[in-house]
């Protein structure tokens, strides 16, 4: 259902706000690149510093500037299944494509928890739903068996699986139904998942190079396989580059080095090291970023 390279998208800050002109102009830049799908308020989009209400706004902005032209997935989770269940509710009201849950964090729950958690807002909320799972941001794996076993729930359609494992993602591919799909969450892993059958990415780095992410994916459905393979060599470096330091701020840094975004991220994070900046640009214009 939700196929291609589609951006987790950064929410641009000016002065401590949401940069909503700067936010319309990155949704009609990534569109114009050949990209998807819109994914905001991810872990990209700086979710967990929004408000509810700049949240919300987020959600709202993107898909009115994207006006249809591609699926917009509205970041809807949390770790507290009721507050997921709110920001899912606004997705499906605001006219959203699909919702990503990411699997509760901090809580960590069992797999019987987190079977629970998606069942909850899957009955209540009637828009397709991509389950998001990633480890080393929540604490907590849900191990295929129990994606699995959610998947055969109608609304519960996809899932962006980052754990960096091969076998956990072959196994999702192999044991669900075709009408299933599984995208990549680890940038670097999004060729070595097309070659076991998933459907795409939600990348952080589709950002900053979003045509040579969708012209791989591309050449790979078209069956040009050395193509798509010359491009995830060239670029793995500036996949490694933008998970230097914690996401997003390289691949904020990328954007505002393109002249895309101001500077700002937003407090716990903190700006690029002047060392992180200088190895981020060397490694844009190797690849012909900039």
């Amino acid at each position: 259902m939700f196929d291609g390279s589609y951006v987790a998208i950064v929410t641009p800050f000016k002065d401590g706000q949401v940069d909503e002109k700067t936010l319309r102009n990155l949704v009609d830049y990534q569109i114009e690149k050949g990209t998807d799908g819109i994914v905001p308020c991810g872990t990209s989009g700086e979710s967990a510093t929004l408000t509810h209400e700049e949240h919300c706004k987020v959600i709202d902005i993107v898909i009115n500037q994207t006006n249809k032209r591609v699926p917009v997935v509205a970041g809807a989770g949390s770790n507290s299944t009721h507050e997921t269940l709110f920001l899912t509710e606004h997705a499906k009201k605001a006219g959203a494509d699909g919702a990503l849950l990411i699997t509760p964090y901090y809580n960590k729950p069992s797999q019987e928890g987190l079977y629970q958690h998606y069942k909850y807002v899957a009955e209540r909320v009637d828009i397709p739903i991509i389950m998001y799972n990633v480890p080393g941001r929540t604490a907590c794996n849900m191990l295929p068996e129990t994606t699995i076993k959610l998947s055969k729930i109608p609304n519960i359609v996809s899932i962006k699986e980052a754990s960096g494992s091969m076998d956990q993602a072959a196994e999702i591919i192999n044991k669900t139904d075709d009408d299933f799909g599984l995208l990549a969450g680890e940038d670097a892993l999004i060729f070595p998942y097309l070659t076991l059958g998933s459907n795409g990415v939600i990348s952080a780095s589709v950002n900053a190079c979003p045509a040579m992410v969708a012209e791989m994916y591309d050449s790979y459905l078209a069956g040009n396989f050395e193509r798509a393979r010359e491009l995830h060599f060239k670029l793995l470096p500036l996949f490694d580059a933008f998970f230097m330091e914690t996401n997003p701020v390289p691949v904020k840094k990328a954007l505002e080095l393109m002249g895309l975004i101001g500077p700002e991220v937003r407090l716990p994070l903190v700006p690029m090291t002047d060392a992180g900046t200088a190895k981020m640009k060397a490694v844009m214009e190797q690849v012909g970023i900039i």
